[in-house]
């Protein structure tokens, strides 16, 4: 046997064996993947356009389940709450226990006297306005919400004199919205909010989807790309056995 032949036999088999290598990481991250999401996430449908524009009405979000404990304000929530209806509802979460929310000032949300910019309202100054919230001071262990198309939506505003200043108890939340998942024009990860960083408490850190999906896709590709390695080694060797053959030839 040549010096040749034995130095691609060898290549092969290295090349064998990175491929087998790079097949099973990727199933592990693919899987891993896919099973730590399924664990941690959870999809919903947004039956309204209560929080358009953030999320519009029938898209499809990933929500991270956490406890009620761990909501912090500007977070997109899924809560039920049996006096506003049968369903799960997604609000965004302005007022936790202890502060004070009122609007307008200047056409600002006011959380505890300080003005909140909130740059996901599609209409900043009237839809803000048209909330017309008064000083209303949240309960401990409770939340304020409102919906990002104030105008329109059913939230705390609607529920003010049903006790509890409309807000709902923390032990309602099941879950915090991370991204929209469909359709796919709108796929993304949601946005904090900056407005509410500056307040006490600040505003909660993302939720690990960013890092599954990274791991999904980099799996996708090892899977694809070991198991493609095969057909293009054997492909690569027969042409070099062809050309092997025609110099051959050429030399007899």
């Amino acid at each position: 046997m040549s010096r040749t032949q034995r130095t691609n036999e060898g290549r092969g088999r290295l090349g064998s064996v990175l491929s087998g290598i790079a097949v099973a990481l990727g199933c592990v991250l693919f899987l891993g993947g896919f099973v730590w999401g399924a664990v941690l996430y959870q999809p919903y449908t947004v039956p309204t356009g209560s929080m358009a524009p953030t999320i519009g009405s029938g898209d499809r979000v990933l929500a991270q389940r956490i406890d009620g404990d761990e909501v912090r304000r500007g977070d997109v929530v899924v809560f039920e709450q049996s006096t506003w209806g049968d369903l799960p509802m997604v609000k965004r979460v302005v007022g936790i226990g202890g502060d004070r929310i009122a609007c307008c000032h200047d056409g600002k949300l006011t959380v505890n006297g300080k003005d909140i910019a909130e740059p996901y309202l599609l209409d900043q100054g009237e839809a803000a306005v048209a909330t017309r919230i008064p000083a209303t001071t949240v309960p401990k262990g409770r939340l304020f919400l409102l919906g990002d198309e104030r105008s329109g939506s059913l939230d705390s505003t609607a529920h003010l004199t049903d006790g509890e200043n409309g807000t709902v108890s923390r032990k309602a939340v099941k879950a915090r919205v991370d991204a929209v998942a469909w359709p796919m024009e709108r796929f993304g990860m949601l946005e904090r909010p900056d407005g509410f960083a500056a307040v006490p408490g600040g505003v909660s850190e993302p939720g690990p989807l960013r890092v599954m999906v990274i791991a999904v896709v980099a799996g996708m590709v090892l899977v694809l790309g070991g198991a493609a390695y095969g057909p293009v080694a054997r492909r690569a060797d027969r042409r070099r056995a062809g050309s092997g053959a025609q110099e051959i030839a050429g030399v007899g």
